[in-house]
């Protein structure tokens, strides 16, 4: 039985192989691997493509968010909204600026921050949120920044799942005074190890967020502020120049992917992704709702379709945030989101038999 695989990286290496290889032998000659001019000349490649004025890169996307968020002056004492429903890194990034993340429900037709639900968190110690752009999905982000405006609270996208989404035609990233972006293989844009960018229009942001990322300096040696290492290498930046020129491609691939998987499966008893109006969302997963979501997947799984489960758990039902006080039954939809979630095989080099099979699949359990 042919194996259809949930993410398939290797079948885009050897698509991008010799490119790849260019770039290795450029870098590898050179003799600079950390901070040089690849990683110069993709920030502002990339900054450009999220139609932002800065673009500085880290080593993750989990320190992406955590620079992002000290930049924002964001510290003990101060507290984060964020949603529950997402990757635990979300969480983990406000933790480590030592400020607590405060949990709040989503809006299970986009997977999101539940703008309502952030206005009534909101506490005289609210320093920022972050609403996450799950699955590929930006979240809603008009009402989030008119209540975060007029409360003076910092928006912090969390575009780690979303490179080169758009809402009414203005990419993600650009939206908020600060965005963090991951490089994790798996992403839209991906390197080939860890790697993260941190994007502003905010000049004076994006200098504190160079400042942090290396130690505090402008001058070699010489702290102006307490910083840390977080720096993006040349290898990285380069392979992530060659696969920036393919976005765009790959992303539409997605959306055909997506649209096809949405037409085979329509009119069964799985729930589809969402797509609202205002937006053009880039599928960086494909994920469907089945209330019997397990049995579902071993079905899958036996005939040789691997799926993915994005998230199983909520971070507030985790054994490592228990402090936070939330027990089951407080973010219901987050909770249902948890216990149906499921990802089907999505990625640029699916071909449409694999999408066609997977979906037949699917039809014969519903």
């Amino acid at each position: 039985m042919e194996i259809i695989p949930a993410f398939d990286i290797t079948r885009q290496y050897q698509t991008l192989r010799h490119e790849l290889d260019e770039v290795f032998a450029r870098v590898m000659a050179g003799g600079s691997y950390i901070l040089g001019e690849e990683v110069k000349t993709f920030e502002k490649e990339f900054a450009d493509y999220c139609g932002a004025s800065y673009a500085i890169g880290v080593a993750s996307g989990t320190d992406a968010l955590i620079l992002s968020l000290l930049a924002c002056g964001v510290g003990a004492g101060d507290e984060v909204i964020a949603p529950s429903h997402t990757a635990v890194a979300t969480i983990a990034a406000i933790e480590l600026t030592g400020a607590r993340p405060v949990l709040v429900d989503i809006d299970l037709a986009r997977y999101t921050l539940d703008p309502e639900q952030v206005a009534h968190a909101i506490t005289e110690r609210t320093r920022a949120i972050i609403p996450v752009h799950l699955y590929g999905c930006p979240a809603d982000m008009n009402p989030i920044l008119e209540i975060a405006a007029k409360k003076k609270i910092a928006v912090v996208e969390d575009a780690s799942q979303a490179h080169g989404a758009s809402i009414n035609g203005k990419r993600v990233g650009s939206w908020s005074e600060i965005a963090a972006f991951s490089f994790y293989p798996t992403k839209n844009l991906g390197a080939f190890g860890d790697g993260g960018a941190v994007v502003t229009n905010d000049p004076a942001l994006a200098e504190k967020v160079q400042l942090l990322r290396q130690y505090g300096w402008k001058q070699r040696y010489v702290s102006q502020i307490k910083g840390m290492n977080s720096r993006l290498d040349e290898l990285q930046a380069g392979f992530l120049r060659v696969k920036l020129r393919h976005l765009e491609e790959w992303n539409q691939r997605r959306r055909q992917l997506a649209s096809l998987y949405m037409d085979l499966l329509s009119g069964s008893d799985v729930t589809l992704p969402p797509h609202p109006a205002d937006v053009e969302p880039v599928f960086h997963q494909f994920v469907i709702r089945h209330p019997k979501r397990d049995a579902f997947r071993e079905t899958l799984r036996a005939q040789g379709i691997h799926t993915l489960i994005h998230y199983p758990h909520p971070v507030h039902l985790q054994p490592g945030y228990v402090n936070l006080g939330l027990g089951r039954g407080s973010l219901p939809n987050s909770e249902k989101a948890a216990d149906e979630v499921l990802s089907l095989p999505m990625y640029p080099e699916l071909t449409e038999d694999e999408v066609r099979r997977v979906a037949e699949a699917c039809l014969k359990f519903s």
